[in-house]
């Protein structure tokens, strides 16, 4: 059964109240804490009052003993209820964020991809400030509680010493507020606009991070650095914006209160020069105008918090809600199963037809870059089966009846800018630890010169994106990981473009042994690859042309001699 904390969110209003109910428990402790801590700074001006009276009537040193001790028991509940309240909301609020950044993450990790139209830079800022500004609500709604406590504490003992009094502060309230949730609904607005820009500028620098080495290589780099300077300047001109509407809030609500203290102050100064309070109810009355101050402030800026935890889950309901951008079977394909086209039509392929055999090592040699990258992302199922027309099959079995998880634990597709991650060597050729074949993967790959090369070991060091490796170096590392997994069906999208001739020569040896009686299918142009396997499949114009061993075809089609031959 689906209980309400794993159910799928459908909106922001629906985060928060998942946020808060995962939270009750802490928040009616940090609320009963936070509510003595204001009780016990609203009871200080009050004490000072009742002292000053009492002390007037009877001067005595045990009053005044008793007096210094009352002040110390307030001092003490207010330090005390403000450390260990503030300590059990913010654990809470931490826990709280951290729960929504691995939902969103766990959403991005799932094996079928949602539908969601924002990029990486983009989920990333949801995954984090996002996250935790959503979960400041667990603080918000305590601290609200806690302040109209306050509020209603002072509201209270100033309507004892005169009913005027009283009145004004609650009026007083009243309109403070209703003055400021006009503003704080302009600053929702204009912060999830903020967010949005900040979002995009994030993904904007991903983007270029990622390409930077290729935007050396043509001189773009001005060009790129100047596509981003214009998206964080629109961000920077929505901050300052979202900064203005901040200031005028926080500015009118400090006024606004001042205002309120001030006539406090002077109703209850007209109402002790009248004789209708006494001394000791002026001063308590002018000790409550002062501290009233904090609490009203802390009370007139919950609702900008609330408007921005809104703004920030209404932008995390975006990637939760987000439907998946295919509906997966549930079968499994057989083991060391064949792989089959079936006259497939997606982007640049024309009715594309073959079969490779259990245990066949195939090569393809795509004349065209886009016709390599649509197959590969076929049987890497980036394409669901539904937006294109064909079957493929796995083991006899076509993809939209195999659940995505069981396809690629059979079906491994190694794409040609494979990720480096920070870490070690070990931990990119073998992320799980559980693989048995690293040392055969390694010697297929050809990275033992670079494993010889370390003290380390297969323990070097390796920065983000393999930014301490050669080109040639990183490519290897992503075949000695695709190689370690030792899948039943293997594909291969461009292996060695940047190894030198000699080395994939003897990486295409290599891999052809480590994978006897393992499918395998490599999308090439190398000659090296492509005379290691048991057949050649020529796809030019998005249908297979030829299929001959390397050799024949050299002899035989000038087209292929042409394509491939170095």
């Amino acid at each position: 059964m689906t209980t309400p904390d794993t159910q799928r969110p459908r909106s922001g209003s629906d985060i928060l109240r998942t946020a808060l109910r995962r939270n009750v428990g802490a928040m009616t402790g940090g609320t009963l804490l936070m509510g003595l801590y204001q009780a016990g700074e609203t009871a200080f001006p009050i004490a000072l009052g009742l002292i000053v009276e009492h002390t007037m009537r009877d001067r005595s040193l045990g009053a005044l003993g008793l007096s210094i001790a009352v002040l110390a028991v307030i001092i003490t509940t207010v330090s005390l209820s403000w450390r260990f309240g503030m300590r059990i909301l913010q654990k809470a609020n931490t826990t709280e964020a951290h729960r929504w950044r691995v939902k969103v993450a766990a959403c991005g990790l799932q094996p079928v991809a949602r539908d969601v139209d924002l990029k990486s830079g983009e989920v990333l800022t949801i995954a984090t400030e996002d996250a935790d500004q959503t979960a400041d609500i667990i603080e918000v709604v305590p601290l609200l509680i806690s302040s109209l406590v306050a509020v209603v504490v002072a509201a209270v003992a100033l309507g004892l010493a005169d009913v005027r009094l009283g009145l004004l502060v609650i009026v007083g309230t009243v309109a403070i507020l209703s003055c400021l949730s006009v503003l704080s609904k302009r600053i929702g607005t204009s912060t999830r606009e903020q967010q949005a820009r900040v979002a995009r500028a994030g993904a904007k620098v991903a983007d270029l991070i990622t390409g930077l080495r290729p935007l050396h290589g043509f001189g773009g780099n001005h060009a790129a650095f100047r596509s981003y300077r214009k998206v964080s300047t629109e961000a920077k001109v929505q901050a300052i914006t979202v900064a203005k509407v901040n200031g005028a809030y926080a500015g009118t609500a400090l006024a606004l209160n001042a205002v309120l203290a001030g006539a406090v102050t002077l109703t209850a100064g007209w109402l002790a020069f009248d004789g209708r309070i006494s001394i000791g109810e002026l001063v308590m009355a002018v000790g409550l105008a002062q501290f009233i101050m904090e609490p009203l402030k802390l009370f007139s800026e919950m609702p900008k918090y609330v408007m921005m935890a809104r703004a920030s889950a209404e932008r995390m309901a975006l990637v939760l809600t987000a439907p998946p951008v295919m509906t997966p079977g549930s079968g499994r394909p057989a083991e060391n199963g064949d792989v089959e086209i079936d006259c497939v039509r997606y982007g640049t392929l024309r009715r594309l037809k073959f079969q490779v055999s259990a245990g066949e090592f195939v090569a393809i040699a795509a004349y065209q870059p886009r016709a390599a990258a649509d197959l590969a992302s076929i049987l890497a199922v980036n394409v669901p089966p539904g937006a294109y027309e064909g079957t493929v099959r796995v083991g006899g079995r076509g993809l939209a009846d195999l659940s995505v998880e069981a396809v690629r634990e059979h079906v491994l597709v190694n794409p040609y800018d494979g990720e480096i991650f920070a870490g070690t060597l070990r931990s990119n050729i073998d992320p799980s630890g559980t693989s048995r074949m690293v040392p055969e993967a390694v010697e297929a790959s050809m990275l033992t010169d670079v494993v010889a090369l370390h003290r380390e070991g297969l323990d070097y060091g390796v920065r983000d994106r393999g930014a301490n490796l050669s080109g040639g170096q990183r490519q290897r590392l992503s075949l000695a990981r695709a190689l370690a997994a030792d899948s039943d069906v293997l594909v291969l999208h461009d292996p060695t473009t940047a190894v030198d001739a000699v080395t994939e020569q003897l990486i295409a040896r290599n891999v052809a042994k480590l994978r006897r009686g393992r499918t395998t299918i490599v999308i090439t142009s190398s000659p090296a690859l492509l005379d290691a396997a048991d057949r050649v499949l020529v796809l030019d114009d998005g249908v297979v042309t030829a299929e001959d061993t390397h050799r024949n075809l050299l002899a035989t089609d000038e087209n292929y001699c042409s394509a491939v031959a170095r």
